[in-house]
């Protein structure tokens, strides 16, 4: 048996753990830079907010309807979605991050006599520990389970919030009811081709005369979807995996167009980059330089810039990456030219004990001391304090941030306080 947690409406309800009195009141959650609307509540759902809308057309209809609007808080969202994985793995070892806001959960092994109460019993643990609340789906696939878990989430006077899909009869009714769209792995290209075959519900997209179809255009990633409507387990619980590509990328406040200002974004963008590559444990070899021009201002088609060279040896440290990275945007940056983002990717990344060391040139074992203070001291307090000389000392991302909350549980500068009388 599986079931998903899908955490509601999960920024927004974020900021309402340490805001209670915006519990019923209609919020909305912006992107990088407050540009487009990424997370509303149902209250501002029902006041007709469109989602991804830019933030400076609909400023005087959230003004008007009274809607509290929130930047991007980052670091309080994974923070959160931390300890919902964790109190997950209460009830079950084996957990499944699929993203920030929703998990996997796999009950072999485990006994349990009514799910319905154990998916209710999961929800109080997090209302209660959290204020985190959630919609559970449980079925004999993951598939399915996510079927479930949009049932549940779209009818909790009846569901209470969990369904469980436990018999051919609810499958069945619950696939009719299901728009091919809101289909796991549907996207907005495939859903075009299967209504024009005449598959407009996850239940036709189970049917035989489909599956040659379904196969031809999907390959064997649609015929393993298709076999988990049907209630057939393919789809296992797959444990985490070190990422082959990690990117740093941003869009500036402001534009950019001195070396020395675009020198400082590149490097911190690198250390980052090095930083998650010592998390997994991993090295690279590769490191790519992406630039972005303002298209409106070029006086040629081409605004997007990549360049990318080889380490000598596999690194993992941020002085080694920054350097490398700097010396490629030295080649490549235009004085005056005004660029918008930019960012650095490593690639060709291996284990961190595969490293193959090299007879004449090879990294100075300074760094290695170094990166783990480093690191400890982020560990330890949450801060990128310790930074290359190149990079600004008071800050790591420059954004647009104008209704920004606190870091309630990642900073202690922030944390909360409370008057007692």
């Amino acid at each position: 048996m599986y079931a998903l947690v899908d955490c509601n409406n999960f920024y927004a309800s974020c900021e309402r753990i340490f805001q209670p009195q915006l519990v019923g009141k209609p919020i909305v959650v912006l992107s990088n830079n407050d540009g487009c609307i990424i997370s509303r509540s149902d209250e501002a759902k029902a006041l007709g907010i469109p989602m991804g809308a830019p933030e400076f057309k609909v400023r005087a209809e959230l003004k008007q309807k009274n809607i509290h609007v929130f930047s991007s808080n980052y670091p309080l969202y994974g923070d959160i979605s931390n300890r919902v994985m964790k109190i997950l793995e209460g009830f079950t070892p084996h957990v499944e991050p699929y993203s920030i806001d929703e998990a996997f959960m796999n009950f072999d092994g485990v006994a349990i006599a009514d799910f319905h109460t154990y998916g209710l019993q999961i929800k109080s643990r997090l209302m209660q520990w959290l204020s985190i609340p959630v919609s559970i789906g449980f079925a004999e696939t993951k598939a399915l389970s996510k079927v479930a878990n949009k049932i549940a989430r779209k009818f909790p006077d009846r569901t209470q919030g969990v369904y469980r899909i436990d018999s051919e009869e609810k499958r069945i009714k619950a696939l009719k009811w299901t728009k091919i769209e809101d289909v796991w792995g549907i996207g907005f290209r495939l859903t075009q081709k299967m209504k024009a075959k005449n598959i407009n519900t996850a239940y036709d997209f189970t049917l035989p005369q489909h599956e040659a179809f379904i196969k031809t255009t999907m390959g064997v990633v649609g015929l393993r979807l298709k076999y988990e409507l049907e209630g057939k387990s393919v789809l296992e619980l797959e444990e985490p995996k070190s990422k082959k590509n990690i990117a740093i990328t941003r869009s500036f406040a402001g534009n950019i167009t001195t070396l020395n200002e675009m020198k400082e974004r590149v490097s911190t963008f690198a250390t980052v980059c090095a930083e998650k590559l010592r998390k997994q444990k991993s090295c690279c070899y590769g490191v790519i330089l992406y630039l972005r021009k303002d298209k409106y201002k070029v006086d040629r088609q081409r605004y997007n810039f990549y360049k990318m060279e080889t380490l000598p040896y596999a690194s993992n440290s941020s002085i080694t990456i920054s350097n490398l990275a700097v010396k490629m945007l030295k080649a490549v940056f235009e004085e005056g030219e005004i660029y918008k983002k930019a960012g650095v990717i490593v690639t060709e990344i291996i284990p961190e004990n595969q490293k193959q060391f090299h007879l004449f040139e090879e990294e100075n074992p300074k760094h290695l001391k170094l990166m783990q203070v480093m690191d400890d001291y982020y560990k330890k307090t949450g801060e990128r304090k310790i930074k290359l000389a190149n990079q600004d000392l008071t800050r790591t991302w420059t954004m647009k941030q104008e209704h920004l909350s606190k870091k309630y549980t990642t900073d202690f500068r922030e944390i909360l306080t409370i008057k007692c009388q």
